[in-house]
């Protein structure tokens, strides 16, 4: 009896098992069953709910019709409240440097000016105008109406000293009113800038070195009653800008003789301490683009992964790069543009075969977009839309031309159907050309051929790069550059990062998943010494103007459309500041700074953040605004 009731024992624990077994195995079964499904339905283009842009694009028809229509009208000659007159001396090579910089900077900042040949000037018709900027080397030139100009100061006007001249002759006659003591007779060295005042968004945080350092101003000593608001940051600063009341009205000196694109926005703000006040319109926007993302990953091991992680690349971009950049997308609240690539082949015509392997498309781009980002067109593969007539000038040995622009269309209509398939609800407005290269003939094939609504390439002039100004063209394609790049930010993108907040309140980032394969770019230093470097660029960008907007690449070009279009007329009556715009859609953001010690007290019709000191950042909601003042 008790071997039999061993034995049954045993048989109902064994069948015990055995149902404990299929039964675990039923639920191992089940967990990858739903595991498998929920990979299944990711890869399968779940359509999240895209974020609505919120800012609206016109069509190109419209767009084409008001900058044709603005184009035929000519040059508008300088009219309203702070009028400005630009005196140059042709054929001198600083004047004609800062003939390019500041065209531009009071282009951009709607200020109506006039422009004229110091040859040319007399001092009588400054009744004319609120503002002079007298960019000329040799005053000498103008030295009969230089008495002229020192009445008109004092009786109210405004001048404006925008880099520094030659100092022998008559522009010493001008130290009385610009507020100098003692100036030396030879430039001195300026290695980098420190700023004194919180004058500038994201200033005063720390100094910013200067990349190719040269003499670029002159040794002044000033006056008590000069208010120094940047210096150079050696033992013995240099005076580098500043203002001083002189009468009724005001003097600046930008004595930072850095006439060069990327500092624009050093020599915007120092044009904006000029009168008692300086209102200009601005884009108010933050855009991170992802180049060659989503793409083909590529397989195998890489050095410095190897070194770090001893994983594969595939695995890496998934369990760490991804990981992080997304962790930084929700701390800082960024919406990703990325740039889809189909393939890296170096195919320019025939047929251009359709990339079925298409998971790693699904996983990133769909979270890219569940993350609230925006999927734009990088290029079939990385070829740039170049004819065969293009010069590469042995740069780019792995770079092949289009034979024919068929070749070029057929290739986009391939990598816009194969992005389209994957991702129907996104418009793919956003191309980015490779490596910043696009000929004449890609460009217009893009306008015509495809939903390409904005071009984001560079905003630096660069050899064969189509630099770009944030601005539509006349085919009504809008002009989205990208200012910064990569996880290294050196120092000459940090002070151009630092300008562009100052100039457009822009800031227009990318890098690509490879930057961390690629010793050029950074590789070497590894990946989390990289990502540190995107975290304190963000943390800097963000600290130093929370106010600034987090836009994808469309979105963007809707705030750049709104910027370029406007026309604004401003009216001062001591306690006001009335804001009248034409082309006005549906906003404008403005940067208001106020001189004279007086604040914003209210505004009708918009709202307003103080971004730094005497600086106010405005959002304008309807097409008349009053900014009231304090008392």
């Amino acid at each position: 009896m008790d071997n039999e009731n061993i034995n049954h024992r045993h048989k109902r624990r064994n069948t015990i098992l055995a149902k404990a077994g299929f039964d675990g195995l039923y639920i191992i079964g089940a967990v990858f069953c739903l595991t498998m499904a929920a990979l299944v339905l990711l890869q399968m283009n779940i359509q999240y709910s895209i974020r609505p842009d919120r800012l609206s694009i016109m069509s190109k028809e419209e767009l084409s019709r008001i900058k044709t229509t603005e184009n035929a009208e000519g040059v508008v000659k300088a009219t309203g409240d702070g009028r400005v007159l630009l005196v140059l001396e042709p054929g001198d090579n600083q004047s004609d440097d800062a003939r390019d910089i500041w065209i531009p900077i009071l282009s951009q900042m709607k200020m109506p000016y006039d422009v004229c040949d110091a040859a040319d000037y007399k001092s009588d018709s400054l009744k004319d105008y609120d503002k002079l900027v007298l960019a000329i080397t040799n005053y000498h030139k103008i030295s009969k109406e230089l008495s002229g100009i020192l009445a008109w100061v004092e009786n109210g006007g405004n001048l404006m000293v925008p880099y520094p001249p030659s100092y022998p002759g008559s522009y010493q006659g001008m130290f009385n009113m610009l507020g100098v003591k003692d100036c030396g007779e030879s430039n001195v060295l300026v290695e980098g800038i420190h700023f004194t005042r919180d004058f500038m968004i994201g200033g005063t945080a720390h100094d910013f070195p200067v990349t190719d350092a040269f003499d670029a101003a002159l040794s002044y000593t000033l006056e008590n009653d000069c208010e120094v608001y940047m210096e150079s940051s050696d033992d013995y600063p240099t005076p580098l800008i500043w203002r001083r009341n002189y009468g009724k009205g005001s003097v600046v000196v930008d004595n930072f003789g850095y006439l060069e694109k990327a500092y624009r926005g050093i020599h915007c703000s120092a044009f904006s301490l000029l009168d008692d006040y300086c209102a200009y319109p601005v884009i108010n926007g933050a855009t991170f683009y992802i180049d060659d993302f989503p793409s083909p990953v590529p397989e195998g091991d890489n050095t410095y992964i190897k070194r770090d992680y001893n994983i594969p690349v595939a695995d890496f971009y998934m369990q760490i790069w991804w990981n992080d950049l997304y962790r930084m997308a929700q701390k800082y609240g960024i919406d990703y543009t990325g740039l889809v690539i189909e393939d890296y082949s170096d195919v320019v015509s025939g047929d251009f075969p359709r990339n079925y392997e298409t998971s790693q498309f699904y996983y990133y781009g769909n979270m890219l977009l569940d993350e609230g980002g925006e999927i734009g067109i990088h290029g079939y593969n990385h070829m740039p839309l170049v004819l065969e007539n293009f010069d590469y000038q042995d740069k780019y040995d792995s770079y092949v031309p289009w034979p024919t622009r068929e070749d070029i269309r057929k290739s986009l209509d391939e990598v816009f159907d194969f992005t389209h398939r994957l991702f129907p609800n996104e418009e793919l407005n956003v191309y980015v050309p490779p490596s910043n290269i696009l000929s004449d003939e890609g460009r217009e094939i893009l306008s015509l051929y495809t939903p390409t609504r904005c071009i984001a390439s560079i905003y630096f002039p660069g050899e064969m790069c189509f630099e770009q100004e944030f601005d539509i063209s006349e085919d009504g394609i809008i002009n989205a550059p990208r200012v910064t790049s990569g996880c290294i930010i050196d120092d000459y993108m940090k002070i151009a990062a630092l300008s562009e907040l100052n100039f457009h309140l822009v800031n227009s980032h990318f890098h690509h998943p490879d930057d961390v394969l690629d010793e050029d770019r950074g590789a070497k230093l590894g990946w989390e010494k990289l990502y540190n470097n995107l975290l304190e660029y963000f943390g800097w960008l963000y600290t130093s103007c929370p106010a600034i907007r987090n836009l994808s690449g469309t979105e963007l070009s809707g705030a750049i459309e709104r910027y370029d279009l406007i026309k604004i007329n401003r009216e001062y009556t001591g306690n006001d500041i009335n804001l009248n715009f034409n082309s006005f859609y549906d906003e404008a953001w403005m940067l208001v700074r106020i001189n004279n010690g007086k604040s914003i007290d209210t505004i009708t019709n918009g709202s307003y953040t103080k971004v730094a000191e005497d600086l106010y950042l405005v959002e304008c909601t309807e097409d008349k605004v009053d900014i009231k003042l304090t008392a």
